[in-house]
């Protein structure tokens, strides 16, 4: 477990921030300036706070009661910038051993079965660029060396502070499917710093939403973009939820994937992964219809029933609601007229409606096989 509770001035700027991560990935998010990368320079031991304690697993790292402060290569911690900062004169392979020597000697983590240098390399696709100097990759590839350095220093903890800002869509899309198999198969608790929704939608199992210093939510991802509350500081431009769902069949004969989410059914557009797979969706609210009976006679395939469960309130012409569709949440952006003529309010029973062509690949996340029963618990991949 991860506990960091810190208080420290930087000219005009107060950070003063509290929260536990029990692993996975958790995602520090707020705007430019909200303290991110700040917190996480605390935790790598890059600022001694004037208040506060800092523990990993029990062990103390940072403890100005007792002035106790582990220094930064001491901590390990790894930690990847925006930049890979990899060392020009070497290539990937040396760079890569060069995190090798800040490991402990005593073994004191293994990453597995089998050659660590392997492992890493194979995790991060990058057994084809070994030979090559950093000038020659691309800014994607340069992130995963960067990665795999970090990792073969054997870090308790990987800090990554905006990894994927520096890089275009494509080769942002390129890496994801990395971290998700770091998050998923290496052990290795990850804070991670951004300011992209979709970014973090896709990525974290825990949200940190950060304002002005200060923590203003901490939780399950799913849940902390379902708050209405929160879209002043998640942004309402990006706003929507995630459903878990599983891969449930193929339609062949239109080339669409089944989803099977606790709401119901979605068809999407035909995805190349086996049945069974199971996915993390982000549906934003400005895909979502609002129907007072089952549609009929409509293009859009995916029909959701659902209970009004907040209308969040506002004199502006646009209104968000939230959904409750067995459990999950779903938002919706209306128009104030629109919830006044239909007569929404929390307790009412409704449809909501989503066009298949909403789902880009944006939308998905994670891709995990699991065995095909109808009492497997759906997570994400």
């Amino acid at each position: 477990m991860l506990s960091v509770s810190v208080t420290h001035r930087l000219g005009a700027f107060t950070l003063d921030a509290e929260f536990q991560s029990e692993g996975g990935l958790t995602a520090l998010f707020g705007r430019s300036g909200a303290g991110k990368t700040s917190l996480v320079n605390a935790i790598a031991g890059l600022i001694r706070p004037d208040r506060g304690h800092i523990s990993i697993d029990g062990e103390v790292l940072t403890d100005t009661a007792t002035g106790r402060f582990v220094p930064a290569h001491r901590r390990r911690v790894g930690y990847v910038f925006q930049e890979g900062r990899l060392f020009p004169h070497l290539n990937v392979r040396q760079n890569l051993a060069y995190g090798r020597w800040f490991a402990p000697k005593d073994g004191a983590r293994s990453l597995g079965d089998g050659s660590e240098f392997d492992q890493v390399v194979g995790l991060l696709g990058i057994e084809h660029l070994l030979a090559r100097r950093p000038a020659n990759l691309s800014g994607g590839e340069k992130q995963r060396v960067a990665i795999g350095r970090a990792l073969l220093a054997r870090p308790r903890l990987l800090v990554m502070d905006e990894p994927l800002a520096s890089l275009d869509d494509s080769r942002r899309h390129e890496i994801f499917p990395y971290i998700e198999r770091l998050r998923d198969e290496m052990r290795v608790p990850i804070v991670y710093v951004s300011h992209s929704i979709p970014e973090v939608a896709r990525l974290a199992t825990t949200l940190v939403v950060l304002s002005d210093g200060q923590v203003a939510a901490i939780g399950p991802t799913a849940e902390i973009m379902g708050r209405l509350d929160l879209f002043p500081l998640t942004g309402r431009a990006e706003a929507g939820a995630i459903l878990a769902t599983r891969i449930a069949g193929h339609d062949s004969a239109f080339a669409l994937t089944i989803l099977k989410a606790a709401a119901g059914e979605l068809r999407v557009p035909r995805l190349d992964l086996p049945v069974g797979t199971a996915l993390r969706v982000r549906i934003r609210a400005r895909d979502v219809m609002i129907a007072l009976k089952p549609p009929e006679g409509l293009s859009a395939l995916n029909v959701l029933p659902g209970t009004v469960a907040e209308i969040a309130q506002g004199d502006g012409p646009i209104v968000q609601m939230r959904l409750d569709c067995a459990g999950e949440a779903l938002i919706a952006r209306l128009t104030r007229r629109s919830v006044e003529t239909m007569g929404l309010v929390p307790g009412l029973k409704v449809h909501a409606v989503i066009k298949s062509i909403a789902f880009d690949h944006h939308a998905f996340a994670g891709a995990q096989p699991l065995a095909v029963s109808s009492d497997a618990e759906i997570a994400e991949g």
